[in-house]
């Protein structure tokens, strides 16, 4: 029992449960970018610019055959998903992140010299700069 009862405690650890659910959840994400990508973005992009196949383009070295065409597709399929992700999930989130945090002001620890305006440290009670008399 000693070894299905360690086996019952890491499969219902926290990190293990966190981490099948952001599996899960990844894998849906992935399939809702996908199919933005597949049935938005990229037929606005050919209606725009023409459909790119470039999955035509090969070589051939000693009846080897280099289909650097597809690698080509695959890049660009690659890089549009990036950008996807980028401008519609990662900057609106990032604005949502930063518009949401409002640190407090840090307590300032200088003050200005009525004087000079130079600044001098809260407890100071002259200003190094001036040498005149400050006041609390």
């Amino acid at each position: 029992m000693g070894i299905l009862n360690g086996f019952k405690a890491f499969l219902l650890r926290g990190n293990v449960v966190d981490l099948a659910v952001a599996v899960v959840i990844g894998s849906a994400f992935g399939a809702v970018v996908a199919a933005l990508v597949e049935d938005l973005v990229t037929p606005l992009i050919a209606a725009v610019g023409g459909q790119p196949d470039f999955s035509a383009l090969d070589f051939t070295i000693n009846d080897s055959r280099f289909l650097y065409g597809d690698f080509i597709n695959k890049v660009i399929t690659f890089l549009t998903i990036a950008a996807v992700i980028f401008f519609f999930v990662v900057t609106p989130v990032n604005a949502l992140m930063a518009r949401a945090r409002k640190e407090p002001p840090a307590d300032p620890t200088t003050k200005r010299c009525p004087e000079c305006l130079s600044e001098v440290p809260l407890e100071a009670r002259r200003c190094a700069f001036c040498t005149s008399a400050l006041t609390a």
